[in-house]
Order: structure tokens, then sequence, then C-alpha cells
């Protein structure tokens, strides 16, 4: 069997199905990158938020040392004891 022309209708669909699938695969690279920035800044707001997490703490253990178990009002801006109990 001989080659055989494809008509233009044809040429164009084949073309256009290409662009399209490279637009696909394009998109897919870009929401890749994109997923692998978010894993990135949700790992640094993570190491973040556990530095926080123990800055308060420790900010806590010192008022506790100064100021003994409690609360604190913060409208007042006091340290109100926790209640004694009796053994």
């Amino acid at each position: 069997m001989a080659n055989q022309k494809l008509t233009e209708e044809e040429l164009k669909s084949i073309k256009d199905f290409q662009e399209r699938n490279n637009a696909v695969v394009s998109e897919l690279g870009n929401l890749e990158i994109t997923a692998l920035q978010v894993k990135a800044r949700r790992k640094e707001i993570e190491d973040y938020y556990n530095e926080l997490k123990e800055e308060e703490n420790k900010f806590g253990k010192e008022l506790s040392e100064k100021y003994g178990n409690g609360t604190i009002d913060l409208e007042k801006g006091e340290f109100v004891p926790a209640p004694e109990t009796k053994d």
C-alpha cells in the first residue's frame, strides 16, 4: 500500500490533539511544582509553629517559677494564683 496524504482537516486535528496534550503535560508540571512549593512552605510553617510552642512553654515555665501556679488575666494584666489545695 502506498503512502497516502492526510487531509488538511486531519492534520489540523492531530496538531490540535498534540497542542492540547502538551498543555495538559505543562499544566501537570506546573501543579507538581506548586505542590512542592506548598509542601516546602508547610514545612516552614510547621517549624515556626514548633519554635513558637517551645518559646511559649519556656515562658510559661518562667512565669510559673516567678509567680507559682495560676492563670493570667490579660485584660487586667494580673496573675491570679491557683486556689490552694488541702492535703
